[in-house]
């Protein structure tokens, strides 16, 4: 057998506890291939444990380690960092609560935060520069520890009362579909949730709009007082959450 066989085998027994795999390794492998099984599933176990606290706080302990057996059996590692292994784990809540959206919602919360955590730094805009800038051309650059996430219940709420330890509110859909932004500040890993309007417009700024344009969108959805009012309104949160890093005046070309 050739080493890259002999490492096919061994994973396909610990992904799917493959038999005809383990016969190949043989007979004498078997107690050694049940505790290489068993620290792997424990390790994925604890890698989730770790990563989803409040998640496990709303669903408790025997439905949420249901939930995680559920999803090792699910999605094998992909990457080779074990960080990256809660990333799909909101995704297999979503399948296992197809009616509790905010149990989904809640695990995208914990996985945000904990990736903004780690994420790489970027000082923020001094808003001292604003008075320079020439905002018909101006482009806003983002912290890259920023996400976005959709929602549609009160999950923040529920998620910081758990946090506190404080009894969580019942869950309520929200009115209208919203969005909610995680990022890093000062160390400190922070999120927020905001309407579609600001979704739309922070996507935007981020995909490269200049300032202008996206104003511009706000205008035609709100109309011109609220559109303008607002598109500062939006600006001066950004700027006092830390959300941009550095604003870009680009050549216009004649």
């Amino acid at each position: 057998m050739s080493l890259i066989e002999l490492q096919r085998d061994l994973r396909n027994w610990l992904i799917r506890e493959d038999r005809w795999a383990a016969r190949r390794l043989g007979d004498d492998a078997a107690p050694g291939l049940r505790v290489y099984l068993n620290n792997y599933r424990a390790q994925l176990v604890a890698c989730l444990e770790d990563s989803f606290a409040r998640t496990r706080d709303w669903l408790g302990d025997a439905a949420f380690r249901q939930a995680v057996i559920a999803h090792i059996e699910r999605v094998p590692p992909s990457s080779w960092t074990l960080d990256a292994y809660s990333r799909d784990f909101p995704a297999t809540l979503t399948l296992l609560y197809p009616d509790d959206a905010e149990v989904a919602e809640l695990a995208w919360i914990d996985c945000a935060l904990g990736e903004a955590f780690v994420g790489p730094d970027a000082p923020a805009a001094d808003a001292a520069m604003l008075g320079d800038v020439d905002w018909d051309s101006a482009t806003l650059l983002f912290t890259p520890t920023l996400d976005v996430g959709e929602l549609s219940t009160n999950a923040p709420a529920i998620w910081s009362a758990l946090a506190a330890g404080e009894v969580p509110p019942a869950v309520e859909p929200l009115p209208e579909a919203g969005a909610i932004l995680v990022w890093r500040q000062e160390q400190i890993s922070r999120f927020r949730a905001i309407d579609q309007v600001e979704r739309q417009a922070l996507l935007a700024a981020r995909a490269g709009l200049s300032f202008a344009a996206m104003c511009d969108g706000i205008v035609a959805a709100l109309g011109q007082e609220r559109g303008i009012a607002l598109a500062g309104q939006l600006l001066g949160q950004w700027l006092a959450d830390g959300l941009i890093t550095k604003i870009e005046e680009k050549a216009v070309s004649i």
